[in-house]
């Protein structure tokens, strides 16, 4: 019995000892360059001149502040294809002050911004990444 015991002892051993895999370093992630494309401020409407935008990744960094009256701003931000004009992507809706970053997923080509604004200031910058493979040190 004692030997029956010992087996099954051993070969629960074994089997755990086949299971355990060793840890993997992780890889490290690649590393983002941002290179502004464009940066534009101010206060009520604009439509910003044309850009080129869409090669992955792009992003949209915007703030608003000084919001007055209270509770009555917003500030929202529309992507438009420059050749047809047509509406891409709504990249900010918001209300009252704030500050964030959306990234933009379109196809690659000349853009340009639709900025709408009530009772407060407002900046965008729209930027591009440049990927640099797996750091290796």
């Amino acid at each position: 019995m004692r030997r029956l015991a010992g087996i099954a002892l051993a070969t629960v051993a074994m089997a755990l000892a086949a299971c355990h895999s060793e840890r993997k370093p992780q890889p490290k992630l690649a590393k983002i360059i941002w290179q502004q494309i464009g940066a534009w401020s101010g206060h009520g409407n604009v439509q910003t001149g044309s850009f080129d935008i869409g090669y992955e990744p792009c992003r949209l960094r915007w703030q608003a502040r000084n919001e007055s009256p209270q509770g009555s701003g917003f500030l929202r931000v529309t992507l438009h294809s420059a050749v047809s004009g047509r509406d891409l992507a709504l990249l900010v809706d918001h209300r009252g002050a704030g500050q964030d970053t959306a990234y933009i997923r379109v196809d690659p080509h000349y853009s340009y911004l639709v900025i709408e604004s009530k009772n407060l200031d407002w900046s965008v910058t729209v930027e591009e990444g440049d990927t640099f493979g797996p750091e290796t040190k």
